[in-house]
């Protein structure tokens, strides 16, 4: 039985999926969590992943040929390969076309559909069906307070966030992983709301006296760890 607090966590950020965001419209949306469905299969994909350098590779993705090519490749790499993405690639994905902002946003798509998708499977449920796409425009609006330096990107720290932006950070205390997503405080927000579900708030992380979880926090540590190992994830 899943908590009721995660089950309305997933079930709003998948809902979220089909409406308009901040750079890709609702059907744009769908149309990426599809491809990051549809990127585990693909065969370059899985080439790559077993050789020793990605880009010692060569060959074009199986894709569902919806999205634009420098979408389709990031897609599939943060999809199966994110432990060996660098600074170069991000470049050079963006200056294809794709676009800061467009990149932010659909890391935190791939991301939401790669962890509910996961998180299915573990509890043996079925595949969910992807929301059916909604209207409305792309709202195309860049925090002013967003700055470069720290990431690939540009990102809005706490006391650079204006009036204006959404509250992303609420009481996160704005820790670099958090950053992450800022350039689109909307995408990073529909990721956190749900991401706290399945781990922990803020709060909670650093509070050993009481346990919020079936397991305790070093259980729960050694298995974001293990994951992360797996995952090459070297944060």
């Amino acid at each position: 039985m899943v908590r009721a607090d995660l089950a309305a966590a997933q079930a709003g950020a998948w809902a979220a999926l089909g409406t308009a965001g901040t750079w890709w419209t609702g059907a744009e949306r769908v149309a990426i969590a599809a491809e990051t469905r549809h990127a585990a299969g693909c065969s370059l994909c899985a080439a790559r992943k077993q050789a020793l350098s990605p880009y010692g590779v060569a060959g074009a993705h199986d894709s569902l040929g919806v999205l634009p090519p420098a979408a389709i490749e990031a897609i599939h790499r943060i999809r199966t390969d994110s432990g060996r993405l660098s600074q170069a690639w991000y470049r050079q994905v963006v200056d294809a076309g794709l676009g800061e902002g467009h990149y932010v946003e659909l890391l935190s798509v791939v991301a939401i559909v790669t962890a509910v998708d996961t998180f299915d499977r573990a509890a043996g449920f079925a595949v969910r069906p992807l929301p059916e796409p909604g209207g409305g425009l792309p709202s195309r609006t860049t925090p002013a307070g967003a700055k470069p330096g720290l990431g690939w990107m540009p990102m809005l720290a706490p006391a650079d966030r204006q009036p204006e932006d959404p509250d992303l950070y609420r009481n996160r205390m704005g820790g670099n992983v958090q950053l992450a997503l800022s350039l689109v405080p909307n995408a990073m927000i529909q990721f956190w709301d749900m991401f706290e579900s399945m781990y922990l708030e803020n709060p909670a992380m650093r509070d050993f006296g009481r346990e919020y979880r079936a397991i305790s926090h070093p259980q729960i540590e050694m298995l974001a760890a293990r994951v992360a190992a797996l995952n090459q994830c070297v944060y």
